[in-house]
């Protein structure tokens, strides 16, 4: 089965069963400061299930992706080595917020690995794992997949137990693994569970299918509170199912990489040998590289020598000395990414879109180390000669001269079995960044020159950068300094109106135009020359005089929220008391996020008090003000300070109304520009940290709209006015609590009705009961399987129920079960007389009725049916 019909089927599966088939978000968090890369499909929920976010859906499937190459989880260093660690890989998963559980969980998972309608992984060939304190989940694998008990396995807290952070959500885990070995025929095996242990960690089973079960909150002691609305969180590797689908036990002999390793092979002159020993390390490589350098920049991660940037960096030059070990000395991975965009593009429509930038990204970078590689290689090769350990000044030299990674360097040496002295690089690299510092703060002051120290490239045009967006949304100005890739060009401008990303306000966007070209900004960073203005261009690019222009609309949103951060600020503390300090905050065109300490959750009437009081004084538009003066002054003034280490001589002091507050964002003119102020949620965010989101002007407007709209929508289906749907809600409990009422005493007598019509007849020594049930809901035809199974010693319960579309349901005490009979094989039997058919477990089993008008003739023949099940 190749990968993209497994990913099809998922997703489908899935869709079908009532979950929102969501896009994969991108490899860069939208918000998430903690992660480098996105890693998990949950990442782009997290928020959903911290209950910060609401969702007009509660079920969702997704295919991520993911990459694990920085920062805590980083595969980097493995890839090649393993069989399955990859830098780049897809995340296929499954989650509820909220709506179902364990049960539906499992039974879905189960379902979708075993049946033949979907991957068809024979039973006898998994085991699966609990937390070892989860009895409920063991149960269930076991009632309702069948799985034998013997075969599932509990597991501690490292393996089987996920939680979000320090504090949080956070629950059990259940795994579904394959035996990699099990060949069909084979006799099943029980193994202990130190045999199992030891099998998983040499490889034999591997982990397929992990389902997180968020049902506690992890207090700040430890403490752990069951959730209100548990969640499941479902995480299954394409690259892993493939391999096995596919008959393997190695992700890169998928189809998923076999035509990227063919495609090596003829571009170094030696086909990929097959495995991972001696050189088939580096096809691998090579292989894995072209995927995440492909995504990373199709997501807008593009190579320089910081964050994001660097680790992309580091994965194209560890490509590079890999494809020089296999003798190839001009780019290689550039080529191999157009086949990343040919055998992915349908599903990744950016891929496609972006394959001329990605592959001259590529080839550019890849060209810059190959100009240096030889060099370095060969200063390597001379300190190896001296058998001493590298030193942290040599390492350095390796990184400033030859760009070499500091891993690679590791990486290299260790190969040698020789160490690298990395306290002493980092030593060596931060006194470079000082003398970097120390240039700057003297070049720095009106008109002063950038210096070019923030990526290659670069070609300068002539001047200085000043910002001036404070004043204005529009400059006629010249470019300083420039640089191209591909369709896209980054600016340095003399006179800049984009606001650049500071203080939790996100950067501007707009438009940049010159004689014959525009480009459409839809980045604008900090560098080292100063402010990057970057975006795709439109038309032949000329460092010409140019208009640079700021989406205007867009800004004036960003001020609205900016300045209510300062206004929701004021009123927490007046509110909730002086203890209340900015933790964090974003601020974007849209919504606003405000962190800030304080003990505990907000009640309903303070967070009305907040709200009301930032109203208020958005109705007495006071006037906005902005002044620049010395910083003690300021602090003279009561303006609320934060981060004082980062505070200059002279500071910004933005005052409105009762709030003081030194900042350098952009704001309103007056107070009453925000128009309206609405809380959108609170949350926790750690220990001790509280966040409020809101939203102003017109996203107030169409959260009330939206909320309006949901009213008349409620009073459309309870068949109610607005004013009357309180009474009319009452009503309908009041209505469900006597259904609920009448129906739990039909369930104590049997769920027969008003009536019971069983009778019970004497096949071949056997006590057959027959009768008729009104209940629809699986579970409570299980509930009354069971009562029967308490009561009679030896038997058979047979139930037809006539309602809806009509099910047979058949019941063996344990007894019988031990002889071999199975409920499914009766119900089958039954179920043939009026044309309908079914299945379950040994001693319980549910048939469709077919033709409801033969129910009757089904029952009359159920003591000659069951004799010649019994052999009578």
């Amino acid at each position: 089965m190749q990968a993209r019909t497994i990913r099809r089927l998922f997703l489908d599966y899935f869709g079908a069963r009532g979950h929102r088939e969501v896009p994969s978000s991108s490899l860069v968090p939208a918000d998430d400061p903690t992660l480098l890369f996105t890693n998990a499909g949950m990442v782009q929920f997290k928020r959903t299930f911290l209950g910060q976010e609401h969702r007009d859906y509660r079920r969702a499937t997704t295919c991520q992706k993911c990459v694990r190459a920085g920062g805590k989880h980083n595969d980097l260093e493995q890839v090649g080595l393993t069989k399955r660690h990859h830098t780049f890989f897809e995340m296929l998963g499954n989650f509820s917020f909220g709506d179902y559980f364990k049960r539906d969980a499992i039974a879905f998972a189960w379902e979708f690995v075993t049946s033949k309608e979907y991957l068809g992984l024979h039973p006898d060939r998994l085991r699966c794992t609990v937390h070892h304190t989860d009895e409920e989940a063991r149960r269930l694998w076991v009632e309702i997949a069948g799985v034998p008990a013997t075969s599932v396995y509990g597991l501690g807290d490292k393996d089987n137990f996920w939680q979000m952070g320090d504090t949080g959500p956070c629950g059990p885990c259940s795994e579904i693994y394959v035996d990699l070995e099990w060949r069909p025929g084979a006799p099943a095996r029980v193994y202990s569970q130190a045999e199992f242990e030891e099998m998983a960690e040499s490889g034999r089973f591997l982990e397929i299918w992990n389902l997180v079960f968020m049902q506690f909150d992890r207090a700040a002691d430890g403490t752990l509170t069951p959730l209100p609305k548990p969640s499941v969180d479902t995480g299954a590797g394409l690259e892993r199912i493939a391999a096995v689908l596919q008959g393997g036990d190695d992700n890169f002999h998928t189809d998923l990489f076999q035509p990227i390793l063919d495609l090596a092979g003829k571009l170094v002159g030696k086909p990929y040998p097959g495995s991972m020993e001696g050189p088939g390390a580096s096809y691998r490589v090579l292989a894995d590289h072209a995927r995440a350098v492909s995504f990373l920049l199709a997501d807008g991660v593009y190579p320089s020598n910081e964050g994001r940037g660097y680790v992309l960096r580091r994965i194209l030059r560890r490509a590079v000395r890999h494809a020089w070990l296999l003798g190839r000395k001009e780019p290689t991975l550039a080529p191999l990414t157009g086949l990343v965009v040919d055998l992915m593009g349908d599903v990744y429509p950016d891929l496609a879109a972006k394959r001329e930038m990605i592959a001259t990204v590529t080839a550019q970078e890849e060209s810059r180390f190959l100009e240096t590689i030889e060099g370095g290689l060969g200063r390597l090769d001379e300190l190896f000669a001296t058998g001493a350990p590298i030193t942290g000044e040599e390492a350095f030299r390796l990184y400033d001269t030859f760009g070499f990674p500091i891993d690679l360097t590791e990486l290299i040496a260790a190969e040698r079995k020789v160490s690298v002295d990395l306290a002493g690089f980092e030593r060596a690299l931060e006194q470079q960044r000082e003398r970097s510092r120390s240039a700057q703060a003297a070049t720095a002051g009106p008109g002063a020159r950038a210096a070019v120290s923030d990526d290659e490239g670069w070609v300068e045009v002539g001047g200085g950068s000043s910002f001036v967006g404070y004043q204005h949304l529009s400059a006629e100005t010249t470019v300083a300094a420039y640089r191209q890739a591909g369709d896209r060009v980054e600016l340095i401008l003399r006179d800049n109106p984009f606001y650049v990303e500071s203080g939790g306000q996100v950067s501007d966007t707009g438009t940049v135009a010159g004689a014959g070209w525009r480009v459409a900004v839809d980045r604008v960073r900090k560098g080292a020359r100063g402010t990057v203005v970057g975006g795709v261009v439109s038309g032949e690019f000329a460092p010409t005089a140019v208009v640079a222009e700021v989406d205007a609309a867009r800004r004036r949103n960003i001020e609205r929220n900016h300045s209510a951060t300062h206004l929701v600020h004021w009123a927490l503390r007046d509110v909730l008391g002086t203890h209340v300090r900015q933790q964090g905050s974003l601020v974007e065109a849209d919504r606003l996020r405000f962190d800030f300490s304080h003990g505990g959750p907000i009640g309903p009437a303070e967070l009305d008090r907040i709200e009301r009081a930032v109203n208020e004084l958005v109705w007495g538009n006071d006037r906005v003000t902005v002044e620049e003066m010395p910083y003690p002054e300021a602090l003279k003034l009561g303006a609320m300070a934060f981060f004082a280490d980062k505070y200059g001589d002279r500071v910004r002091v933005v005052r409105m109304g009762p709030s003081i507050e030194l900042c350098g964002g952009t704001h309103v003119a007056s107070t009453g520009a925000l128009g309206l102020f609405r809380v959108a949620g609170q949350g926790g965010v750690a220990a001790g940290v509280r966040r409020i989101e809101a939203v102003t002007g017109p996203g107030a407007y169409g959260a009330v709209d939206q909320l309006e709209a949901r009213i008349a929508q409620a009073a459309e289906l309870l068949k109610a006015q607005p004013d009357q749907m309180a009474r009319r809600i009452e009503q309908l409990l009041a209505e469900r609590d006597k259904l609920e009422a009448r129906l739990a005493e039909a369930l104590r007598r049997g769920g027969a009705g008003d009536g019971d019509d069983r009778k019970a007849v004497t096949v071949g020594g056997v006590t057959v009961t027959i009768g008729t049930t009104t209940l629809e809901d699986r579970n409570e035809v299980a509930q009354e399987a069971d009562r029967y199974r308490e009561q009679a010693r030896s038997g058979v319960l047979i139930l037809f129920a006539e309602t809806g579309k009509g099910a047979i349901h058949v019941a063996l005490t344990d007894d019988l079960v031990q002889r071999g009979k199975k409920a499914g094989d009766l119900a089958n039997r039954v179920a043939a007389v009026s044309g309908g058919k079914g299945g379950g477990r040994p001693n319980l089993a549910s048939a469709s009725a077919g033709d409801v008008t033969r129910l009757g003739a089904a029952r009359e023949a159920v003591p000659t049916i069951v004799a010649e099940w019994l052999g009578a």
